[in-house]
């Protein structure tokens, strides 16, 4: 159990679960780690600006001076993306102590920041995309077994994530694979596809489709209700509008995989050589969908917490 002296609620976080009224989890390694700064920021700040506007309260999540501080301030989270490069390290379950022991500034990642959300009472987190299977992972001639922490975390701690997906770098399927063997529901807004993450359809069968926010609160109410400790994926679609075309993003994939072995790219330096490579061959356009993404996960969040909320 998480003592109580190792988690930091803001004042009006702590007042709306108390109040019982709808609150969304945020990570804050987009802002450390995802974008370049003031870019970061502003995600940051537009993303909790989505939530406010639907009726619920955005809770940024890092950790801080060995601290889980759940609700940053917009002073801290121009602090946490104006931190000089390195100084700010990126804390995973297995890495939480470590960081914790370390001091500073820390940025959660979405396993993290289910812990820290579910510590505080916070029933849905709103994120860009889960991690999950690595290509090549548990094939080939040297299998790497590179599989996420976020799937374990999904499997034991009860938050719904609302994100686009696994991102489309990873091997999807077997992701899919492994979120069901663990207990995982797997649910898709308003398709029959999973998202591909920068696209909105990847031609594979989504697991479970609901047709809109109230019918996925309902999915995770009965959850509850039947004592199961698995968290749910929610996975929403990139808005239409920024959206890649299906077909371009596997070709922009398959060609970005590609050059990461070509450049002899391995192990955790894999997901940011892929995603800046990916961004270089769509002329930014992989970015400016990254982002939509988020914001409208953010949006999407503080429905299923305003539905949450109502039953």
């Amino acid at each position: 159990m998480l003592q109580s002296d190792r988690l930091v609620v803001a004042p009006e976080v702590g007042n709306a679960i108390f109040d019982r009224r709808p609150v969304v989890a945020l990570e804050s390694t987009l802002i450390s780690h995802g974008l370049p700064y003031p870019q970061n920021v502003e995600v940051a700040i537009e993303a909790e600006a989505a939530i406010r506007a639907v009726g619920a309260v955005p809770a940024t999540v890092a950790m801080r001076d060995g601290r889980l501080r759940v609700g940053l301030s917009v002073d801290e989270l121009d602090a946490l993306a104006t931190a000089p490069a390195g100084s700010v390290r990126k804390v995973s379950r297995h890495s939480l102590a470590e960081g914790a022991a370390a001091g500073g500034w820390a940025a959660t990642t979405v396993s993290a920041t289910m812990i820290a959300a579910h510590a505080a009472g916070i029933r849905v987190f709103s994120t860009g995309g889960i991690g999950g299977v690595h290509r090549g992972a548990l094939d080939g001639p040297s299998p790497t077994f590179d599989i996420s922490a976020d799937l374990e975390e999904l499997a034991r701690t009860p938050v719904a994530v609302v994100c686009a997906g696994p991102k489309a770098i990873l091997d999807v399927p077997r992701t899919l694979e492994y979120l069901e063997t663990r207990g995982v529901p797997v649910l898709v807004l308003g398709e029959d596809e999973m998202p591909f993450f920068w696209a909105r359809r990847s031609g594979i069968p989504a697991p479970m489709t609901v047709p809109d926010v109230a019918a996925a609160a309902r999915v995770v109410e009965a959850q509850a209700a039947l004592g199961l400790s698995a968290g749910i994926v929610l996975a929403n679609p990139v808005p239409a509008a920024h959206a890649l075309p299906d077909a371009d993003v596997r070709d922009i994939v398959a060609r970005g995989i590609a050059d990461a072995a070509a450049a002899g790219v391995r192990g955790p330096a894999t997901t940011p050589w892929l995603l800046a490579r990916i961004a270089e061959i769509t002329g930014g356009a992989s970015v400016l969908a990254n982002i939509a993404l988020i914001v409208d996960n953010a949006r999407v969040g503080g429905l299923l917490a305003v539905e949450l909320a109502r039953r």
